[in-house]
């Protein structure tokens, strides 16, 4: 059995913990993109969590997902986060959720990098899961 997260996103991970054993040194999915970086954090079926990095003056892409929510919690910085039509300024430690297929975007409009923790909830958190309708960096 695996560590709750499939085989080809994890390295160095011994046995489940229902093995009585542990997962060491769990190495999962990270990428840069134009605008920071995201980490994921954990996964499994029906969820995903990242750790999202937000450069200054930077925004993602106004996307929406078809089988996902996702649920943003500020961990530094300010967050103006666009989601369906409104817009709505998000701090530390307080949070918005993104319905399914809801555009959607994520903008730090400070001089600070913003972090915030992403919880994914759906049938299919993948990467290609995405729509995007408008984009500074053309992708």
């Amino acid at each position: 059995m695996g560590c709750c997260i499939s085989a080809a996103t994890v390295w160095g991970c011994k046995r489940s913990v229902a093995d009585g054993q542990y997962c060491d040194r769990m190495i999962l999915e990270s990428e840069q993109r134009p605008w920071g970086a995201w980490h994921v954090i954990d996964v499994a079926n029906g969820y995903k969590i990242k750790r999202i990095h937000v450069n200054p003056g930077a925004r993602l892409s106004l996307q929406s997902h078809v089988h996902r929510s996702e649920h943003w919690v500020v961990i530094q910085g300010e967050a103006t986060c666009e989601v369906a039509g409104r817009t709505a300024v998000v701090r530390r430690g307080e949070a918005i959720s993104v319905p399914v297929s809801a555009q959607h975007r994520l903008c730090n409009r400070g001089d600070i990098e913003l972090v915030i923790v992403e919880v994914q909830l759906g049938e299919y958190t993948g990467e290609d899961d995405i729509t995007r309708y408008h984009d500074d960096y053309g992708r």
